[in-house]
């Protein structure tokens, strides 16, 4: 909580966005250590980073005695929305692929191309997700101490 959700989020999505904007730049015939890894590095760091703060927040204004019902929706916002995203990018591929195969491209530059719009459309998304969450996300006050601790230390005195 030392850095807030505002700042971890944005900075999260931002790194995420460049992920897939690195994959997006994959050549047909790249190599891994050169067109692959940075992305992956990226990804990982980004997607890890704004995962929890995107917890935080959906979970900040909900009373104890409702938060494992809160929970429960927010897992499963999480998956429902990454099966639905992943559905949306391998389809937005498969037509980019099909569309470029019809066109007479050869099949691995055209597979290639595929990839490359689902992830412009991913990159997209997150860059928009990550100027959202920058501009529009409320500071909050930071708490020096957890409550317990708070009341602990006021007992003492």
């Amino acid at each position: 909580m030392r850095f807030g959700i505002r700042i971890p989020l944005a900075t999260g999505l931002a790194l995420t966005a460049a992920g897939l904007a690195l994959f997006a730049l994959s050549p047909v015939n790249g190599s891994f250590a050169l067109h692959v890894l940075p992305g992956m590095v990226l990804l990982g760091i980004g997607c890890g980073m704004a995962l929890n703060p995107v917890l935080l927040a959906a979970m900040s204004d909900v009373s104890p005695s409702e938060s494992g019902l809160a929970s429960g929706i927010v897992n499963t916002s999480f998956m429902m929305g990454g099966a639905l995203g992943l559905a949306v990018l391998a389809s937005l591929a498969a037509a980019r692929t099909e569309s470029l195969l019809a066109a007479g491209a050869g099949s691995p530059a055209a597979l290639t191309a595929g990839y490359h719009a689902a992830f412009i459309f991913g990159a997209v998304f997150a860059a928009v997700a990550s100027l959202l969450s920058a501009a529009l996300l409320r500071a909050g006050r930071q708490a020096s101490a957890p409550e317990g601790e708070k009341a602990i230390e006021a007992a003492k005195c």
